[in-house]
């Protein structure tokens, strides 16, 4: 690598971070009750202790940093938790159409969280969901990966077409549950955690994910070289002494915590694991040492906007997050693909 193109890729990670930066600013200034953004500056700057020379009500301090701030970070979190997730997946499977859900982790922890509501144990206290979500992730990546090792044949292929048939089982499990809803506020509470959202997210939150996502997220930046090769096939990159299946182990438990973490604050979030790393790959090329910490800062950017617009566009009327993103994505997806395939092939 060039100092040149080095420093190229410096330079455009700092101005996408101050984005980034721009973006959390303006997602606390928007809302049904508007808030100027140097105001909402003011107020993040306090919660700091950096200097400041905008004075604010102490009802905009509690909207700014009790309501709005928990949210977006919580957003933010959640958005580079799956679009770095879907780099490094795609990057294992070799394949630029897979995101983290493909390999059970979403279906999961919908699992896990569905079942905290249908029985009434998310009665118990606000973090008895999130805990239920992140246990049923947990147990889903277990169990692929447990009958994938004991299966004669351990390709990546066969990986991704386990993932796909326990989503299938999962599924219907979840529709079983759903079916079976005795209540109206039990069945509206099931499909509004299916749908994804970030509705009274709160500092508790925050903190129940931000050590694993961030952590996670700088552990799989390190295998960015490690992944450049494992593009070329296992064999090469046996042969380069690169160790395949342990890493494929490794990033495989980190985008399942990353994930699991995500999902377990937030319910099901789709696109953002698959279009945010495809976007990415297409403006800055496939090298993962650039492609996967572009994508934790891609998918917060996004997640965060689509939150804003799910507050927005129909006021009073809340949408999820989840359908903003899959109203979104989807287009985009389709518009990418048809680029990439006029390309040559999907890259």
């Amino acid at each position: 690598m060039t100092k040149s193109v080095k420093r190229r890729g410096i330079y455009a990670f700092s101005l996408m971070f101050l984005v980034l930066i721009a973006t959390l600013i303006a997602a606390c200034s928007i809302g049904p009750v508007a808030i100027p953004m140097m105001k909402s500056l003011a107020i993040l700057a306090d919660l700091i202790g950096l200097p400041h020379f905008a004075s604010y009500t102490e009802r905009e301090q509690m909207i700014v940093a009790h309501m709005r701030l928990p949210r977006v970070l919580a957003g933010g979190l959640v958005g580079a938790a799956l679009g770095v997730s879907g780099a490094a997946m795609q990057g294992l499977f070799r394949n630029p159409l897979v995101e983290p859900g493909y390999v059970g982790v979403s279906s999961g922890a919908a699992v896990g969280a569905v079942s905290a509501l249908f029985f009434g144990w998310s009665r118990f206290g606000a973090w008895t969901l999130p805990l239920a979500a992140f246990i049923g992730a947990s147990a889903a990546v277990l169990i692929i990966v447990g009958v994938w090792r004991s299966s004669s044949g351990r390709s990546v292929a066969s990986l991704l077409l386990l993932g796909i048939g326990i989503n299938a089982l999962l599924g219907a499990l979840i529709n079983v549950l759903v079916a079976s809803s005795e209540s109206e506020q039990e069945l509206r509470s099931i499909v509004f955690w299916l749908q994804g959202g970030l509705e009274a997210r709160t500092w508790a939150h925050v903190q129940m994910v931000a050590g694993p996502i961030l952590i996670g997220s700088l552990l799989i930046f390190t295998f960015g070289r490690d992944l450049n090769t494992m593009l070329l096939g296992d064999e090469q990159s046996s042969a380069t002494g690169i160790q395949v299946r342990r890493n494929r182990y490794i990033l495989l438990l980190l985008t399942s915590l990353m994930t699991g973490s995500a999902v377990a604050i937030s319910g099901i979030i789709g696109f953002v694991g698959l279009v945010v790393p495809h976007t990415i790959r297409l403006l800055i090329g496939p090298d993962h040492r650039y492609l996967l910490p572009f994508s934790a800062l891609g998918g917060a950017i996004f997640l965060v906007w689509a939150d804003v617009v799910s507050r927005m566009i129909l006021q009073p009327v809340t949408l999820q997050v989840g359908v903003v993103c899959a109203l979104v994505g989807a287009p985009l997806f389709i518009l990418l693909i048809i680029r990439s395939r006029q390309g040559g092939q999907v890259r």
